[in-house]
């Protein structure tokens, strides 16, 4: 199983800056954001489990939430690797998860690329349901 030092030493591979959120607590957690792209990812220790989540915005304003679903589903259907868009807390979030027993180095990396590069290539998209055009 890895350990909470194993996922940091990742988090540190992978020159992105991040902070611990939860040391001490029954899940280790850290922010982790990617300067470049401005993404805020959560990565979450929880158990037998490595979570990563990212809040993409927030659904409050969208008018046309039909198509926004449908485009949604059809970026997890033709578009996603590792995650998957969702909807939570009034939120679109973009998750995924992987057991924490044998994760390396370059699964952890590919996760967080999956999500970084569908951020970067979903923004328009995903922004023009947004009043303003703006992705939360």
């Amino acid at each position: 199983m890895r350990t909470r030092e194993d996922i940091e030493s990742y988090l540190m591979r992978s020159n992105l800056s991040f902070q611990s959120v939860s040391e001490g607590e029954e899940d280790d957690m850290w922010l982790v954001r990617d300067s470049a792209e401005g993404e805020n990812i959560i990565v979450t220790l929880a158990g037998s489990l490595l979570l990563f989540r990212v809040k993409v915005m927030e659904l409050d304003g969208i008018s046309d939430r039909m198509g926004l679903f449908e485009n949604l589903l059809t970026f997890n259907a033709e578009d996603m690797v590792h995650g998957a868009y969702g909807i939570a807390d009034d939120h679109v979030v973009l998750t995924a998860g992987i057991p924490a027993e044998n994760v390396d180095y370059n699964e952890f990396q590919g996760i967080v690329d999956d999500l970084t590069l569908a951020l970067t290539n979903h923004y328009e998209s995903l922004a023009a349901y947004r009043p303003g055009g703006v992705a939360a």
